[in-house]
């Protein structure tokens, strides 16, 4: 079975630990083994929010796998960045473990989040997918399921992802698309 890591760092955002058990039930079904390494006030909310387990089975302290992690341990690296440290930690589990990786970047500040971006963007190949998102968390769902789509389906092309009803406009396309853009009240 391939293995699936989703890192997580401070909680600080409402969106982080709902989609959290959104990517772990996505990542199951595409057959992956999820183990979510995380840091101890993001474990907590993970475990109150899943208390039977059904969704998120393996939980690891983030210093405690820093310790043993090597290349090839996982097959799919998938790290929630919205903070300064979510980068340093996404960057670091991305070059030890040589893997597939998506980051998945967001935050209520437009400049932040391009600048978090830029930086997975300059010291990685990691796939971004990114929403200005803070306490909606449908932005970045739709783009998480998007990037995952990409991930179990490569040689989808890109049209794919909006199709266009009869008869409806390339331009109607481009907004609906764009909705997703829009700052969300927080």
């Amino acid at each position: 079975m391939k293995k699936a890591i989703i890192l997580l760092g401070c909680p600080e955002s409402p969106s982080q630990t709902p989609l959290t058990i959104y990517a772990a039930h996505k990542l199951t079904g595409m057959g992956y083994h999820v183990t979510v390494v995380s840091t101890p006030s993001a474990k907590k909310l993970v475990e109150v929010s899943d208390p039977e387990e059904y969704y998120i089975q393996n939980k690891i302290d983030i210093e405690s796998c820093l310790d043993g992690l090597n290349e090839g341990d996982y097959d799919f690296l998938l790290g929630f960045v919205a903070k300064d440290a979510a980068v340093s930690y996404f960057v670091t589990f991305y070059h030890i473990l040589n893997t597939q990786s998506l980051a998945l970047v967001f935050h209520r500040d437009q400049e932040k989040l391009d600048s978090f971006e830029n930086t997975v963007r300059e010291n990685t190949q990691a796939d971004i997918a990114s929403a200005r998102a803070y306490h909606n968390p449908t932005p970045l769902r739709v783009r998480l399921d998007r990037a995952l789509l990409k991930l179990e389906n490569p040689d989808e092309s890109p049209e794919m992802e909006t199709p266009k009803k009869k008869g409806e406009s390339d331009k109607k396309v481009e907004s609906m698309k764009n909705k997703l853009d829009k700052p969300e009240d927080s």
